[in-house]
Order: C-alpha cells, then structure tokens, then sequence
C-alpha cells in the first residue's frame, strides 16, 4: 500500500517500513504531488417468514432502516507482515509468540465489531505457509527458507474463522526483495534460479510482469494458498509496476522486444500485462473456489480528468500511467469482486478530495455488480506531520458519514491493524461508536441459494442472560448464523430484519449465551443461516422468553473485555463443553501468572461464584481458582479432569463494590495437564 498524500500507503519511511496494501514514503508522496399475529406466550414458536423469502429480501422496500446500523457493511483491517509492519512485530519470535500476537489482533477486530481482516501472506515472493513454490518468509524467522515451526496459514485461518472473522489472504504479486542484492535471496529461490525473470529497480528487486512465465508461475504459488486453505478472499494490494523513481527507467526492453508487438507502446503492453494477471487469476480463482471473493486494493487515483474526461476532478499521481493499473477497466469488466481504493486524503484536500475520489469510485462501480469498499487511512489519524485535518478527532468518521449517500459503498478497510490499536486522538474510537455500534453482515457476493431457516431448540434464562440453542436447517450449506433479538413479544415482522438495531451477533456456533439480556425484560428472538457466500436465510420461528426476576448476575466469558491473560496462555476451541466459541489454557509453572475474569459488581456483599470450563483426561486435577474476596484472594482448587460443561459453584464469598478482579485461575500447581480458564458467574444472594 501506500502511504499518501497522494499515493498509496507504502511504508517506506520510519517507523513505517515498505508495505502495506500500498504506502510510499512521505517525502515520496510530496514529489509525487502534482500539484464509503402477536407472538405465542414464553416456550412457543412464532410462524417463520414465507418459505424462500429471505429478510433482507422481504423488507428491503418497506422497512425504514437507520443508516447508523446497516444490516451489511465489510469492517476489515489490513494486518501488514512485510518489515513486520504489524505481525509478527519482529523477526525470530518463537511460534507461540507469534500465536499470541496474532490472537490479539483478531481479538482487537472482534472489539472494534469488524468481520473480516485482510492478512499478508506473500509480502516478498516468499510465502506465511509450507509453499512448495516459494521459500519461507523471511519476515518470520529472520531468515528465508526457515520454517517457523508451524503452519501460520492454517493457524491463522482457523483463529479468523472461530470468531466468525472472515480471512482475506493479502498477497504482493511482483515484489520480491526491499533490497537489489539477489545474492541476499535463499539460493533456492526461484528468482535467484531464474535471473532473467527479474530486474532491479529503485533500489528493489522485482518479477518482470512482462515475462508470461512470470505471470504463470505468481498465479501458481497463490493458487497454491487458495486450494489448500479455507481462505474467503483473495486480495492484492497496489503493487503492480514499481511506482515511478526520479531518473530511472524499468529494465524490462528485452521483454518488450521478445513479448511486446503488436501494441502501440510500451506503456499499453505493460498495461496489458497487469491486466492479464488480474484476469486470469480472478478466472482460476472462482475456477477452484466459486465462493472466494477476488479483490484489489488500488492507489486511490485511476486518471486525472484533466488527462481523460473519464478520470476524477484530481491533480495526483495516476495510477493508470504510473504504474500500469488500468483499474477502472477491472471493474467494468467484471474481473474482481471488490475493488478498494486507497482513498488516503482528508476531505477538502484541493489535490485528492476524499469526497470528489468516493463519489467517482461509486459512479464506476454503480450497475457492474463489483462491490466497493473504501481503503481508510487510519495512520494518519492523529499522526505527527500530517495535515490539521487529521488531527480533527472526527476525521475518519466523517468519511464514513459521507460515505452513506453512496450506496454503493459496501465497507471501508483500515490501514493498518497498529493504527487501529493506537486510535490516537480517539479517532478510531470515535469511528466505532458513530459507525459500528450494532453487528454487521458481511455484504453477500456471487450468486446461490440461501440456506433452509435454522430451528431455535432452547432459550432458557439464566442469571448470567438467556442462553440459546439451534440447529441448522434441513438444506443448504450453513456455515454460520445471526441472532437477532425483539423486545416483548410482538408478532412476526420482516421489518425486524431490515437493518442491524436486533442483531445480537453473528456466529459460526450453534449456541450463544446472550449477557447483555436485562433481567426484567421479555424478549423474542430469531435466527438465521449464512452459507459460504453470506447469503441469508429466512429467519427461524421466533421463540420468545419471559422477564426474568432475580437479582444481580453477570457472566464474563474468556472473549470479553473483562478477561485478562498472558501472553502464556493459548487459546483452543478442542473441546466442545466449552463456553462460548473457545477458551484459554496454560501449562503449570511454579508462579502464579493467573488469568482474571473481571466485572462490575453493584454493591459490597455476598455474592455466589461459580466457573466453567471444559474437562478433560489431560486437563489438571488442582487447578487453583482464586477469589478476590474481601480481606484477601481465597483459593479454590478443581479438578478440571471431570464434571465440565456446566456451572461449578467455588462458594458464596463477600465481594467488594466496583470494577474488580473477581475469579483468577492460577497456573502455581504441582499436579500435571492444563490449567484451563473459560468463563465465570457472579451472582449477589
């Protein structure tokens, strides 16, 4: 990517080194400047929508929405690997390190309400999986061709796909090292084997895009990801002919000689072959996997209309001219899914109006069934250096604001994940409460047929909220489901499901206990089915439960934000007696390192505690539970081997008032196997 005033997001500056889905250098930028029926009582069913109805699709043209709660909007983050941008945050980390890193950057997604991440996967022509193509990257262990001693992919997908994220595999096609050395290269790399595939330039090697067995042998090694892995997105960023260095000319004339008559020039071959890999790859893509989305993340400017009445009121680099991305062609002909510009310039920016770039990006993808998502630049939110309207606290949450008079705009995607974790001046904060309040669905893609409505089979209220169970449909290819929740117990309406105010949350479970439930509340709920491709089912027969009448009781789950743990403990989702969609585990040690589960509690008292976990052979038979009662932590010990899969009360203890630490468990055990934490009850008696 580029970072920009008006180019992409190219780390190439400190701290920001060269990456991302398209960044360049500041003092770059600046040369290059020129210039998005009543409901039955408790226990009963309510009649389900008309078969093959959706609710989107019923609704749709009735139902008043609320543009802050859109049913369907892409929320994603770019992870950058390359100079180790964003993860692993440096080279040599070891695999459980790693691990953790990862975990809490889609933890960070989960909080911030997104549903997809885009991950680098191929920064450098290397690969963050066992690629029989190319070597190991070097961004992992600190040398290439070195195992990290596990399969990140695999790992990666499966942790996305657990917390209902969707994973984007982000792969950079022609870079191949950020230095012009190939002797550098591991000597089985297939551009050191093959000098004449490639050319220096700017001080950077790169494939020669010119070359068709260049062009086939790229497509090879991401194909190798896309079959081998559950990935639902394929995604290039804007790296495609290197972008323009002052006094330089790309070295690709023997290519031009060998492959290049018939065009007119230079410049439409090159064009030509950018537009060649683009094509067929997004052909072998939905050969393979008809349901992985193909998508390109281009530097925000196509031309400029002074150069071509087609081109946007602008004065920027063109990346049509200067690097041989003729994207507008890309979506009119069909041959990406999304497109997401990098539309990295602040709202009245004379030379890049972010207002000016987003209208002209719906106008092209309007009528092409290409969905258009929206590249934000979150580092330059807050940032030093940048222009006064980046310090305006509510700068990024404007461009969402005004994205919502163009409907074409399907989400925005933000660069990148360290920003969004800084959230300096609270713009990322101020983002998430105006735009990201409720849920969102993925947008759907392709074509298909939804599938059959799910049956909800049990909602009980409990003192820790009503917890639900469904079971899928009789037909069709579920992979995940969305609940949404009614106040009383109103009769059936299709206008319930129009937007995101009744969405509880999304899932790739079939049971979900809903915490934020009040006790004094009747309320019905629905849900419905997604398949691969995020079409919706009708929803499920509604199931209404009754006002509750206890007392306080809140239950704090291992995924929310009042669970603490260190970097020691995994996460696993192995068992399925376990609360929620995971929980976490530690070896023993001789030091306590506990993990907490933390609530607010209303007022000093007696109050029941009681823990979850699942139980195993393997698992540990004194896990020390600690409790932070008043005078002093008490400590509980379970044998976490049996009588998992339910609430095990640790005794009624007198508990301070306000935010606290509550239940710990402890990893200081003599006994062997896991120590496992995966959530906690506290209940006032």
């Amino acid at each position: 990517m580029k970072i920009s005033s008006v180019t992409p997001h190219r780390a190439g500056r400190p701290p920001r080194p060269p990456v991302t889905p398209g960044r360049v250098a500041v003092a770059v930028l600046a040369l290059l400047l020129t210039v998005l029926a009543p409901a039955p009582a408790a226990g009963a069913s309510a009649a389900p929508s008309p078969a093959g109805v959706t609710a989107a699709a019923s609704a749709s043209a009735a139902c008043a929405t609320d543009p802050a709660t859109p049913k369907r909007q892409l929320r994603a983050m770019w992870i950058a690997s390359v100079a180790n941008v964003d993860w692993p945050s440096r080279t040599g980390l070891s695999a459980a390190a790693q691990q953790a890193e990862f975990r809490s950057w889609l933890d960070l997604a989960v909080q911030k309400r997104m549903n997809a991440v885009i991950v680098q996967v191929r920064p450098t022509a290397d690969a963050f999986w066992p690629s029989p193509y190319e070597p190991w990257s070097h961004w992992l262990t600190g040398t290439q061709g070195t195992s990290p001693g596990y399969d990140p992919m695999a790992f990666m997908v499966a942790e996305a796909h657990a917390r209902n994220l969707e994973l984007h595999a982000w792969f950079n096609p022609y870079r191949v090292a950020n230095h012009a050395d190939p002797d550098q290269l591991v000597a089985s790399h297939p551009a050191r084997r093959n000098p004449g595939w490639r050319f220096a330039y700017g001080g950077k090697l790169y494939y020669n895009p010119g070359i068709p067995a260049v062009r086939a042998f790229i497509q090879d090694a991401i194909m190798d990801a896309v079959t081998r892995y559950d990935v639902d997105g394929v995604h290039m960023d804007d790296y495609f002919y290197p972008y323009p260095v002052s006094g330089e000319t790309i070295p690709d004339a023997a290519a031009h000689a060998q492959y290049g008559s018939g065009f007119p020039s230079v410049h439409d071959w090159r064009r030509d072959n950018v537009n060649r890999l683009v094509r067929e790859l997004d052909q072998r893509v939905h050969a393979a996997k008809p349901w992985v989305r193909f998508g390109v993340s281009p530097f925000g400017i196509w031309r400029n209309a002074a150069t071509d009445p087609l081109g946007s009121q602008t004065s920027g680099l063109q990346s049509y001219d200067a690097i041989y991305a003729d994207t507008r062609l890309w979506v009119k002909q069909g041959w990406v899914d999304y497109i997401a510009p990098q539309i990295y310039w602040h709202i009245g920016f004379a030379t890049a109006d972010y207002q000016v770039l987003t209208a002209w990006w719906a106008g092209t993808v309007a009528n092409t069934g290409v969905q258009l998502l929206v590249g934000q630049a979150a580092y330059r939110a807050g940032a030093s250096g940048q222009d006064a309207a980046w310090q305006r606290t509510a700068e990024l949450s404007d461009h969402l604001t005004y994205n919502r008079r163009h409907p074409e705009v399907a989400g925005d995607v933000f660069f990148s994940a360290k920003d969004v974790r800084a959230d300096r001046i609270g713009a990322m904060t101020r983002t998430v409460t105006d735009h990201y309040s409720r849920p969102a669905l993925v947008p759907a893609y392709g074509t298909g047929t939804a599938p059959s409505a799910p049956a909800i089979t049990s909602a009980t209220r409990g003192s820790g909220g009503v917890t639900l169970s469904w079971q899928r449909g009789g037909s069709g290819s579920s992979v995940s489901y969305a609940l949404y929740r009614v106040d009383g117990t109103p009769a059936s309406d299709p206008c319930f499901f129009a937007d995101a105010r009744n969405l509880v949350t999304t899932t790739r479970g079939t049971t979900f206990t809903d915490s934020t439930a009040a006790a004094g509340r009747a309320y019905t709920y629905y849900t419905t089915a997604l398949d691969r491709a995020q079409n919706e089912s009708a929803p499920s027969a509604g199931r209404a439960v009754a006002a509750g009448t206890g007392g306080f009781s809140v239950v704090v789950d291992n995924r929310d934000p009042g669970f603490t743990a260190g970097s020691a403990w995994g996460t696993s989702s192995f068992s399925a007696q376990r609360h929620g969609t995971d929980y976490r585990f530690a070896s023993p040690v001789a030091a306590s390192d506990p993990a907490w589960f933390r609530a607010t509690l209303p007022s000093a008292g007696s109050y029941r505690v009681e823990v979850w976990y699942p139980a195993d052979p393997g698992y540990n038979s004194a896990t020390p539970f600690l409790v932070a009662a008043t005078g002093g932590n008490q400590s509980v010990a379970v044998d976490q081997r049996t009588g998992g899969g339910q609430w095990r009360t640790l005794g009624t203890f007198t508990l301070p008032a306000g935010t606290v630490n509550v239940v710990g468990v402890s990893r200081w055990t003599s006994a062997a196997g896991y120590v496992v934490a995966d959530a906690a009850r506290i209940t006032r008696v």
